[in-house]
């Protein structure tokens, strides 16, 4: 469980509507029915990685954006929660998702616009275990399968809740921290070069999308 003195922390620096937002999503499921009904953040003014506040302010959210948020609710309820980091080949993109636990088995929280990489069930017995279920269908539309590395569960606790939760500014540092921390490969590297790729009907599945990019407006 973690720290009483930090959740306690953290609720404070919540407004009235934010703790009443928080205290309805009760559930890893209905952090992630939440999180699933929020636009896909495309970034079109640039990189952003935004605290859990102005991600409710905005009320659009990318992988990163949604594991922070969903961890900021568990730990309200008084839950655990980390972060798990996937790392991909260089032509791909990477992943973040929540790791949480119900009836000591760990489950997955994911904000995602596709329909692979999404919200894993409280059903694996170990990190790896759920990682590895990833790896299959983590894949670049060539069909080459691109997952390369996942994270120990890194835990946000370990920094004041006032410099990630409300913060205003872009949250960078913090995804340094995640992706500085020990990493463990997928499988040998000649394991991870004799990989099938993907057949077309599972790369099929790769092009169906929940929210549709906005198209950029002609200029006058």
């Amino acid at each position: 469980m973690p720290n009483p003195a930090y959740r306690t922390r953290l609720r404070k620096l919540l407004t009235p509507a934010e703790r009443r937002l928080f205290a309805r999503l009760d559930t890893p499921q209905k952090i992630q029915t939440f999180i699933d009904r929020l636009p896909a953040n495309f970034e079109p003014n640039g990189d952003t990685i935004m605290s859990p506040r102005r991600m409710m302010q905005d009320r659009v959210a990318h992988c990163a954006e949604g594991a922070l948020f969903a961890a900021a609710v568990l730990m309200f309820h008084g839950q655990d929660a980390w972060l798990l980091d996937i790392r991909s080949l260089p032509s791909d993109h990477d992943h973040i998702v929540t790791l949480f636990k119900q009836r000591g088995l760990w489950g997955a929280i994911s904000k995602t616009n596709h329909a692979i990489l999404r919200w894993r069930d409280p059903i694996y017995r170990t990190p790896r275990e759920l990682a590895m279920s990833f790896a299959h269908e983590y894949c670049l539309p060539s069909g080459k399968k691109s997952m390369l590395e996942f994270s120990k569960p890194f835990s946000v606790a370990r920094f004041a809740p006032e410099r990630w939760l409300i913060a205003d500014e872009e949250l960078h540092w913090l995804m340094d921290k995640l992706d500085a921390a020990p990493h463990e490969p997928v499988a040998p590297p000649q394991a991870l070069r004799s990989r099938r790729r993907s057949s077309k009907i599972e790369l099929l599945a790769q092009e169906v999308v929940e929210w549709q990019r906005p198209r950029k407006r002609k200029a006058k």
